[in-house]
């Protein structure tokens, strides 16, 4: 009975130390070299300064700055706690929240694309992603919120739009995903564009 115990308490430290610690290491020190960027978060720098994550949505809120997809998170865009919304489809809570973004889509975008629809609104622009904290819109949300930005920057449509072009990442192999555009890695374009 001892020498069974004393296995098992050699196995438990053994697998400990090989698992526990020495793989890790392994596995940190792997990614540190060929990927440090991601590995460390994919830190955007601004001026020597950290001002975000292209893996994390932020909130962006003034009218000359693309926005995000709703959050899920609480507070908003919390890149320590994501989460999502967990409500199924007959949910009212759900049917709720997304009425709310309508109207609010529609105060906002509406000055800037005249006879603009409830059905004109893509999905992702009232709905959260599985993470809370999607950096990504899709085109045609980024499409939509193009018109007041360029108003509001004083641009030309055609511009902003070439910028949203620029910052559109296609489908994984050209087959998987969905094509998706990173909204701080934009708004950084459009402010470099305004500075130079």
């Amino acid at each position: 009975m001892t020498r069974l115990v004393l296995r098992s308490v050699v196995a438990v430290a053994v697998l400990t130390a090989v698992f526990g610690f020495a793989y890790p290491l392994l596995v940190t020190g792997v990614a540190q070299l060929a990927f440090a960027n991601r590995a460390n978060g994919s830190l955007i720098e601004r001026n020597g300064r950290v001002v975000g994550s292209s893996l994390a949505a932020q909130a962006f809120t003034k009218p000359q700055y693309f926005h995000s997809r709703p959050s899920a998170t609480t507070p908003a865009y919390n890149a320590a706690s994501t989460t999502f919304a967990n409500l199924g489809p007959t949910n009212p809570d759900l049917t709720k929240a997304v009425r709310q973004r309508i109207a609010a889509i529609l105060r906002l975008e509406g000055p800037y694309n005249p006879g603009l629809k409830v059905s004109d609104i893509p999905v992702d622009a009232v709905t959260t992603s599985a993470s809370g904290i999607d950096p990504d819109i899709s085109p045609a949300y980024a499409r939509l919120q193009a018109a007041r930005v360029a108003k509001v920057r004083g641009l030309p449509l055609s511009r902003v739009l070439q910028l949203v072009g620029q910052h559109t990442d296609g489908r994984w192999l050209g087959v998987f995903g969905e094509p998706g555009v990173n909204v701080l890695e934009l708004n950084l374009a459009l402010d470099r564009e305004r500075s130079s």
